[in-house]
C-alpha cells in the first residue's frame, strides 16, 4: 500500500491509496462516516488503470481519517478474538 496526499485542505482530503480496491476504501468510506465526516467517498476512474482515491470533507479530515483507521483496527481485532473463542468451542 502506497499513500499519496493529492489535496489538502481545511476542511477537505483527497488521497490516493495505491496497492488497494473496493475493499479497503468501502470499509474506511463507511468509518469515516462514523468518525465524524460530513462527507466520505471513494472512486476508482477504471478498474485496470486508475489509482484508487478516497474523498473526505470534515472540520477536521485529517482527524476523521485516523479515527477512521482506529476503528477499522478496533473492530478486526474484536473479530479476531471472537472468532478465536468460537472456533475453541
Amino acid at each position: 500500500m502506497d499513500i499519496n496526499v493529492l489535496e489538502k485542505k481545511k476542511d477537505k482530503f483527497v488521497i490516493e491509496v495505491r496497492g488497494e480496491g473496493h475493499t479497503l476504501l468501502n470499509l474506511l468510506r463507511e468509518k469515516a462516516w462514523e468518525a465524524g465526516a460530513s462527507q466520505a467517498n471513494y472512486m476508482i476512474e477504471h478498474p485496470y488503470l486508475a489509482t484508487p482515491k478516497i474523498i473526505v470533507r470534515a472540520k477536521d479530515p485529517k482527524k476523521v481519517l485516523r479515527g477512521a483507521a482506529e476503528l477499522v483496527v478496533s473492530e478486526a481485532t474484536d473479530f479476531s478474538r471472537q472468532f478465536g473463542r468460537a472456533a475453541k468451542r
